[in-house]
């Protein structure tokens, strides 16, 4: 494992960019691989465009978790993530890899082909044993906040799946409440906190209002003093908020992510990248007076 891309970012002095490699056939956004004729050389070709207009670190995931997603098998996503994993590894051998899964075994079986940083969904609460493999990797994990309810969706045929949200009795109260218990797991097994980057998880299990209010109080979660991811890509509520398909919610994208940075994000994780490293670059010019970096 490449050491320098396990350690932590220099946090604070720039935004960071995530671009999203879906290994799927199911993506929301539309731009899974799994279909492509050879999937591995279209994950370089994106991996390498990514790079080449601003990306930080990839995201690779073999298992979608879109509203009405199926479930995969363990041995299934170890099949899509890993050949990935282990080309791009050989290819771009300085840019950092993060593997998007719940799973412990699929995450084990990433960190071992290269990859640095588990992007965990469920904040370490799905796998029981995700905990103990971010800690003996001491791996970069990011724990997101998660109260998916399967049965609360709602679809617009133009719009797709939304999730209704649940109920809260105090929004970013009980989101922090639960960033924090997961926090508690991770300490519980040795992972310190210089290696915990948080996600309040926009889109997940919250309405639209919900996720709305999130963004704009998002200051409130970078108080718990960790570094923060936000991935609100195309996301349904952007769409359900302007009436526009996933195609056509980069320019609500763009103004959710500026937000999100003037409100304390570190990393954005986007599909696109161009638009985004834009868009970031230049808000961090204003928040963080960075007019090079």
């Amino acid at each position: 494992m490449n050491e320098n891309r396990q350690t932590p970012l220099p946090w604070g002095t720039r935004t960071f960019i995530m671009g999203i490699i879906n290994v799927t056939p199911d993506s929301f956004s539309g731009d899974g691989l799994l279909e492509r004729e050879d999937v591995i050389e279209a994950a370089v070709h994106q991996a390498e465009l990514f790079i080449r207009e601003g990306a930080d670190i990839l995201d690779v995931g073999g298992e979608s978790t879109r509203p009405g997603s199926q479930p995969v098998s363990e041995e299934e996503e170890i099949s899509r993530v890993v050949p990935v994993i282990q080309k791009l590894i050989r290819v771009f051998p300085e840019v950092r890899i993060s593997v998007d899964t719940s799973k412990a075994n699929v995450a084990r079986k990433a960190l071992i082909a290269g990859a640095q940083w588990i992007n965990d969904v469920w904040g370490l609460r799905a796998d029981p044993d995700m905990a103990g493999v971010a800690a003996e990797f001491n791996c970069p994990v990011v724990l997101m906040h998660n109260r998916l309810a399967p049965a609360s969706e709602a679809v617009k045929t133009n719009l797709g799946r939304s999730y209704l949200g649940t109920d809260y009795q105090d929004l970013i109260g009980d989101i922090n409440a639960e960033l924090l218990d997961t926090v508690a797991i991770a300490h519980e097994h040795g992972i310190s906190d210089e290696m915990i980057i948080l996600d309040p998880g926009i889109g997940f299990g919250k309405n639209v209002a919900q996720n709305l209010e999130l963004i704009d109080r998002l200051g409130e979660v970078k108080a718990l003093g960790y570094p923060l991811l936000v991935g609100p890509s195309r996301k349904s509520f952007i769409g359900y908020t302007l009436d526009l398909p996933p195609d056509e919610r980069v320019e609500g994208t763009a103004a959710v992510v500026a937000l999100c940075i003037d409100r304390g994000a570190d990393i954005i994780r986007v599909h696109d990248i161009a638009e985004m490293t834009r868009i970031a670059r230049m808000t961090d010019a204003i928040v963080r007076g960075n007019k090079k970096k």
